[in-house]
């Protein structure tokens, strides 16, 4: 036994044998990653001229999509905040003011829903948009309008608008100029 017992102790000296190295270097500094949402209040009820409707992907949509383009901010915590107006072809509106996060898989809130020229607010959490099932609206806000892609951070208010009105089906700008 006596003989063993400095090669045990040897082994625990060499960490890659019996514990893992930790995934993240040393020269990397922790940082604070609480996230605080800012405080919130309702905008204005939507007006026609301020809606600026953007397409999603989905050829088979029975709906068309507005975003308020007067009335989106940026806070403090990151979060792009706006109204969402979905109509039917037979005119009918959903309209909704909603909060979404840049970050890698996306974060939504919805704060009220719109009901006779008001808005009434609900008691959201936020929610991850990927958990959302077949939510193509705010896949393709979080994925191509509102966030920078690949940076997780918003676009700014006139960027988003510029993205919004030049969101185009898929089908249509496969890459290729047109002769």
């Amino acid at each position: 036994m006596l003989l063993c017992g400095p090669a045990l102790s040897a082994e625990r000296d060499r960490p890659f044998i019996d514990e893992a190295e930790p995934q993240t270097p040393e020269s990397v500094e922790d940082r604070d990653t609480t996230w605080k949402e800012d405080s919130t209040s309702l905008p204005p009820w939507p007006k026609d001229e301020d809606l600026v409707e953007f397409s999603v992907d989905d050829p088979s949509s029975r709906f068309r999509q507005f975003i308020d383009g007067k009335h989106i901010q940026i806070g403090k915590d990151g979060a792009v905040r706006y109204t969402l107006v979905v109509e039917s072809r037979s005119g009918a509106r959903n309209v909704s003011y909603e909060g979404l996060r840049c970050t890698p898989s996306g974060a939504l809130r919805i704060y009220a829903y719109g009901t006779n020229g008001r808005f009434v607010k609900i008691d959201g959490e936020w929610e991850p948009i990927q958990g959302r099932g077949d939510d193509k609206i705010h896949r393709d806000l979080h994925k191509l309008l509102l966030c920078i892609p690949r940076k997780f951070e918003p676009r700014p208010p006139k960027g988003i608008i510029r993205a919004m009105r030049a969101a185009v089906p898929s089908e249509a700008s496969a890459g290729f100029v047109t002769d």
